[in-house]
């Protein structure tokens, strides 16, 4: 099995990362486009290393991008569960060699993605038995969430973005994770941004950094219930 291999933002301030967000590209797409989301959080978030790691195989429809898992695209009765399952072993690989490079926990590491990426972080983020700081998806969905009671391992914090106008992965699909997850009490926050598609508005990404800061907190920072 091939490593994953792809862009990186080294933290700001120059110092070791305390912190890793894993981001994941879409069908198609590749990790300098998602990097570009590193440059928008590493001045808020110095002590951070961003990571966008190119999927193992390049898209049968775009040969300049890549994919996590093929996609039906003429008869779209693609088995979006069966190729996730595929995908999984890679992902979470790359993860914890991250992770362990780092001299970090997964404690420490935020999963995150877009559109097919989405779907790879929320179905890979729930199967450590060590739960992440978090999950953050834009425009996704679950891919398993008649099955995830099964294999949910942990229960990390959840965010989802989504476009109300989305027309390629609906906002039916975060709909649906949000009242999947909430059956198995996990923390989920839900930003559905108005008059976007399948794109990210500022007010969704907005609301995705009030997420990292609220699960990046210091320890002696976090609030007990």
């Amino acid at each position: 099995m091939s490593e994953l291999f792809g862009p990186k933002l080294e933290p700001a301030n120059g110092n070791p990362p305390n912190k890793l967000v894993i981001l994941l590209h879409g069908y198609g797409s590749d990790g300098k486009d998602m990097i570009g989301l590193g440059n928008f959080w590493n001045q808020g978030f110095p002590d951070v290393e961003f990571l966008a790691p190119n999927a193992p195989k390049p898209c049968a429809v775009n040969p300049f991008g890549f994919e996590w898992f093929h996609l039906d695209l003429e008869r779209g009765d693609t088995n979006y569960e069966a190729g996730a399952e595929q995908a999984y072993p890679q992902i979470r690989d790359y993860v914890l060699q991250r992770t362990a490079d780092a001299g970090l926990e997964l404690k420490d590491v935020v999963l995150g993605g877009f559109s097919q990426g989405a779907m790879m972080a929320l179905y890979t983020g729930l199967r450590f038995e060590e739960p992440l700081a978090g999950i953050l998806c834009f425009s996704g969905k679950m891919v398993d969430a008649e099955t995830i009671g099964d294999e949910m391992e942990s229960s990390p914090p959840v965010c989802l973005v989504h476009g109300e106008d989305d027309d390629v992965v609906p906002v039916a699909g975060s709909l649906e994770a949000k009242t999947v997850l909430e059956e198995f009490y996990v923390n989920v926050s839900l930003k559905v941004t108005q008059k976007t598609g399948h794109s990210i508005a500022m007010d969704g990404l907005q609301f995705a950094t009030g997420f990292l800061s609220h699960v990046f907190k210091p320890d002696d920072q976090i609030e007990v219930e």
